[in-house]
């Protein structure tokens, strides 16, 4: 059975890793970026220039995406918005569409109802693991939709990541990404709270963090940003703007179906205030130096 053509539209902090994965794993890939550099990377690395999110989908057997927010999608893959060459003007019947932008649940469903229309599968699949994650190919796939055209699709996704788990039908993914982000802000937002406080008690940073991360505390968190952050060195991995814009996901989620999320709601405005004093592009754990600004030190261990 031939290799089939990947296409890969949004080639940021982790589709271009990703998109360089399934080149490495043997897949042809065409790709798209709104900015010219990372298609030129990506062309460097063995893939080709789609031209358009339509001439992508135009020369590829599955096309996968990596978008900001939930207009970005609508855009790109709908042509409701900017984008005059949308994915949809490339997709033949019978193609998926794999998305593993994080965004609205509902929204999802909607884009996947309109591609059955033109007898396209869509899959939500949001990912989870970082830059890291998608460099080294060991993200979490969190997936919703039809379980056959995720089977079909296993391969592709195989290449990217290390567990691909089928979370219900279309929307489930992003349900599942949510409950996601609200923990991994919890914990962002617990450790760095924790370390503000032992600093303030004088303790020894480095014990601290070496002697709970072996206890019942010990977390993602603790174990992959600590030892940064108490460097002082908050270069992303994954951008405080967009944990920010997955709690507000998570937050109109739980609005509309009635869940209490008072912690999350919490989290949220302090992601907001990382926003609003131009720290966006720092790394989710830099949420650390709000709690800094709110404390009137900073919580580092010595030269």
């Amino acid at each position: 059975m031939p290799t089939p053509t990947v296409g890969y539209v949004g080639l940021g902090i982790m589709g271009l890793p990703m998109a360089k994965n399934l080149i490495d794993a043997g897949y042809s890939v065409v790709g798209y970026n709104r900015s010219d550099e990372p298609t030129e990377e990506l062309v460097e690395y063995g893939g080709e220039d789609g031209g358009s999110p339509a001439g992508v989908a135009e020369r590829s057997d599955v096309v996968l995406l990596c978008l900001p927010d939930s207009p970005d999608v609508e855009n790109v893959v709908l042509g409701e918005g900017s984008e005059s060459d949308p994915v949809i003007d490339g997709l033949s019947e019978g193609m998926t569409v794999i998305d593993h932008s994080t965004i609205s649940p509902t929204v999802a469903e909607s884009v996947a109802d309109r591609l059955a229309e033109e007898g396209v599968d869509m899959l939500d699949a949001p990912i989870s693991g970082g830059e890291q994650g998608a460099i080294d190919g060991t993200l979490s796939i969190m997936v919703g939709g039809d379980e056959d055209a995720l089977e079909a699709q296993m391969d592709v996704l195989e290449a990217m990541g290390e567990t691909i788990t089928h979370c219900g039908p279309s929307g489930a993914g992003q349900t599942t990404k949510a409950c996601n982000q609200i923990v991994v802000a919890a914990q962002m937002v617990g450790v760095s709270e924790a370390l503000v406080f032992a600093d303030n008690a004088g303790a020894d940073l480095e014990a601290v963090v070496d002697a709970i991360s072996g206890g019942a505390a010990g977390c993602w968190a603790l174990d992959n940003r600590a030892p940064d952050m108490i460097q002082g060195d908050f270069d992303p991995g994954f951008f405080a703007a967009y944990q920010y814009k997955d709690l507000r996901i998570a937050t109109d989620a739980g609005e509309e179906f009635g869940s209490p999320m008072p912690q999350t709601a919490i989290n949220h405005e302090l992601y907001k205030t990382m926003l609003q004093n131009g720290m966006d592009h720092d790394d989710n754990s830099g949420v650390m130096q709000v709690l800094e600004m709110l404390s009137g030190g900073e919580a580092r261990v010595d030269e």
